[in-house]
């Protein structure tokens, strides 16, 4: 069973890949996190409980950073057009729910849990990366006591979707992405060069539907807006892209990767830039010196992730 804490800013792909972390039957979702990103810390973390308690998903919630690590970079804008108003498409939902986050801030519940689970957890981070950064700030440690970090976000070998340089979660606090990369921990990064050729139909959504779930109803609710922004830039459907994450953690056999240093561009025109010194490669001396290896997808099998999102959120069965 794999132990996961899902650090996430809902967002309407966060929610997708939060009910396939909650239902796939190899996973034990024992915590949520929240940052700011696709909405205010405030509403990322009132989604979140809202979402976990109409899913019956037991994992608590505690509230992370509403800020960049380093505080002196600024605000954040958010992506309304994308997301909508409240985070999650603009779906009624109430101002209140009846769940309470954790009483600890979510890099504290990040450094209690994995202490309690020594060498079991996997930190699946969807959004800025501050709430792990500031782990690693106050407990260095913990890097031998995670078992892996896997990373939605980034762009390599393709161009970023904030500018042509950088991707949007890595954009949003460059800085706490570059402690997280250079850390020494396990990290796999699932970034737009995998995450962009995984396009979610709006008829294969529909078909998901049919199963007559309320959950997967709900899902498709949120996700109506997240469709109609997709369609001038993919077509019908939408790109999964924290999904793509939350698969790795079981099926890793469904992506192509390589191996290397990676550090993050903080400021300047290519700001957030993710770059990978491939490991094999002669370079003269750089920043990129010995720091540890860690994977990149550069390939994806689509419609055997999609297959995956699909078996675990319709029937419940690994797929």
């Amino acid at each position: 069973m794999n132990k996961v804490i899902f650090d996430t800013d809902p967002g309407i792909d966060d929610a997708m890949a939060l009910l396939f972390l909650a239902r796939h039957p190899q996973i034990d979702l024992i915590g949520v996190t929240t940052v700011f990103g696709n909405a205010p810390i405030e509403l990322t973390t009132r989604n979140a409980l809202y979402l976990t308690e109409a899913w019956d998903i037991a994992a608590p919630v505690a509230k992370g950073a509403g800020e960049t690590f380093d505080p002196a970079r600024g605000g954040s804008y958010w992506p309304t057009a994308i997301h909508g108003h409240n985070g999650i498409g603009d779906v009624a939902v109430l101002e209140a729910v009846s769940r309470q986050a954790d009483p600890r801030p979510a890099y504290q519940f990040i450094i209690d849990t994995v202490r309690a689970h020594p060498k079991e957890v996997t930190l699946i981070a969807v959004g800025r990366m501050t709430n792990l950064a500031l782990a690693l700030e106050a407990d260095p440690d913990i890097t031998q006591l995670v078992k892996q970090v896997i990373i939605m976000g980034g762009a390599f070998d393709v161009n970023g979707n904030v500018s042509p340089a950088a991707e949007a979660n890595i954009h949003g606090d460059p800085e706490a992405a570059d402690v997280v990369m250079t850390a020494n921990w396990p990290v796999v990064v699932i970034g737009l060069d995998v995450t962009m050729k995984t396009v979610m139909t709006s008829g294969y959504l529909a078909k998901m539907v049919e199963s007559g779930r309320s959950d997967v109803k709900l899902l498709s609710d949120i996700s109506q807006l997240y469709i109609e922004f997709y369609k001038g830039r993919v077509g019908d459907g939408m790109v999964v892209h924290d999904s793509c994450a939350a698969v790795y953690l079981v099926r890793p056999d469904l992506f192509e990767t390589r191996t290397g240093a990676i550090r993050v561009v903080c400021g300047g025109i290519a700001d957030g830039q993710t770059i990978q010194k491939p490991d094999g490669r002669g370079f003269p001396p750089s920043a990129w010196d010995n720091l540890p290896s860690q994977t990149v997808a550069t390939g994806i099998k689509p419609d055997s992730v999609l297959e995956v999102i699909r078996a675990a959120l319709v029937e419940g069965i690994a797929g």
